[in-house]
């Protein structure tokens, strides 16, 4: 069974950056990805890659802002989080899973996930 923990999510101010991480206790997923969640909207993908390093791809909204990385010692996954803006206020969950190739930006296609952080961006 594989267990996510995020940690890093915060308030900052626009322009601002934060790291979101993402401690995974157990391994056999491929996938991991991060999604967010505004108050009254749906749970929409941020980004995703595999964990050999390719299937990266990220939201238009996000890209170019953020970078999506893990590192395998610790077997933790990051989200580097630069240039934030008030919209990217949200709640920001890990997930992890099993699917190959490229478009896995559905929620439906991961596993398991990880009880959310909180990032307020303020104008």
């Amino acid at each position: 069974q594989v267990q996510l923990v995020e940690s890093g999510g915060g308030l900052v101010q626009a322009g601002g950056s934060l790291r979101l991480s993402c401690a995974a206790s157990g391994r056999g997923f491929s996938r991991y990805g991060w999604f967010r969640q505004a108050p009254g909207k749906a749970r929409e993908f941020v980004a995703t890659a595999m964990w050999n390093g390719s299937g990266t791809g990220y939201a238009d909204s996000v890209k170019g802002r953020f970078t999506i990385s893990r590192d395998n010692a610790k077997n933790t996954v990051y989200l580097q989080m630069s240039s934030l803006k008030p919209e990217d206020t949200a709640v920001y969950y890990c997930a992890a899973g099993y699917c190959s190739g490229y478009g896995c930006v559905g929620s439906h296609q991961y596993n398991y996930w990880g009880q959310g952080t909180q990032v307020t961006v303020s104008s």
